[in-house]
């Protein structure tokens, strides 16, 4: 027995199955032209509708056809009233039919929930989905630190702090364009960050638990035109958003003194970031499931349907 689980967000879409202790996650990252830095809404569901398909055809060659119980999907951004993006109406449009035509429950769930819970399984930490935690959610769209307390067998995710403005996901995209790399940037900027010899770094105001990273932005751009160095700029970048992150960390762990730190979305699978942070004794979700994927999704979908099934 298993259940899928489907995501599309503004950047991959994906399927994936789970038996209750493993899963395949399979996904796609949505074709942007250089030089551009992501889709319009409209070409990123227009991308999902024609890559379902493909990708289920792909999944199923892998995991076979077992008997399906469940099919969870993500249908917001976050569990909160107004979050909403169309692309995630790709989604829960093929799992509702998918639903239908097999009988089964359809479970939906917040892609940052899905986040959350591809982090704890991957990192072998699910026992945290029924305690309360500290989690950030650091992505292209996202930079959050959340409170999670188990919801039932889901998760409640509250913001406590984060960025005010741009995300680490875009500061690091637009990062990116200047250096010329392909969007999403985040791997390649890591690859160039490890070849730096230099420490220099901007320091982002923290206020509390909340901190701005447009100035940074600005800074970026004035750092390259002096160095002229992809190699040090990409570094200088990534060493400001980490010590955003950890100084805003240090001042949770203040106000939650002993939560665990989980750290979940894509550019939570930067290298520096992972060290920097070791002093919090930190949960990180394997990197393939950092990034966008329907995993967790999944996962969400076994707990929360599986009491009804045992019925």
């Amino acid at each position: 027995m298993m259940v899928l689980g489907l995501d599309t967000s503004n950047y991959t879409t994906s399927i994936a199955a789970f038996d209750g202790r493993e899963g395949t996650n399979v996904s796609r990252l949505l074709d942007v032209k250089p030089g551009e830095l992501g889709l319009r809404q409209s070409e990123a569901l227009f991308s999902h509708v024609k890559r379902l398909p493909e990708l289920a055809e792909q999944l199923f060659a892998q995991v076979g056809r077992q008997e399906i119980a469940a099919v969870g999907v993500s249908t917001q951004p976050r569990a909160v009233e107004g979050s909403y993006m169309p692309c995630f109406m790709a989604g829960e449009s093929q799992a509702s039919v998918l639903a239908a035509a097999l009988g089964v429950p359809l479970i939906r769930v917040s892609h940052q929930q899905g986040h959350i819970a591809a982090a704890l399984w991957s990192a072998g930490r699910m026992d945290l989905m029924d305690i309360p935690h500290l989690a950030w959610h650091l992505s292209g769209g996202t930079t959050e630190l959340l409170l999670v307390e188990p919801e039932g067998k889901n998760v409640r995710a509250t913001r406590l702090g984060g960025t005010t403005d741009i995300s680490a996901g875009q500061i690091v995209d637009r990062t990116g364009k200047i250096l010329g790399l392909q969007f999403p940037a985040g791997k390649a900027l890591d690859a160039l960050a490890r070849g730096a010899a230099g420490k220099q770094r901007f320091r982002v105001k923290v206020d509390g638990l909340l901190f701005s990273f447009s100035g940074l932005e600005n800074k970026m751009q004035a750092f390259y035109r002096e160095s002229g160095s992809p190699e040090e700029t990409a570094a200088y970048v990534l060493r400001s958003v980490c010590g955003a992150v950890v100084r805003t960390t240090e001042a949770a762990l203040e106000e939650y003194p002993g939560l665990p730190v989980v750290f979940s979305g894509g550019v939570a699978s930067n290298s520096q970031l992972r060290d920097a942070c070791r002093r919090f004794s930190p949960v990180f979700a394997e990197p393939r499931y950092s990034t966008d994927n329907a995993m967790g999704v999944a996962v969400l979908a076994w707990r929360l349907g599986e009491s009804e099934w045992n019925r």
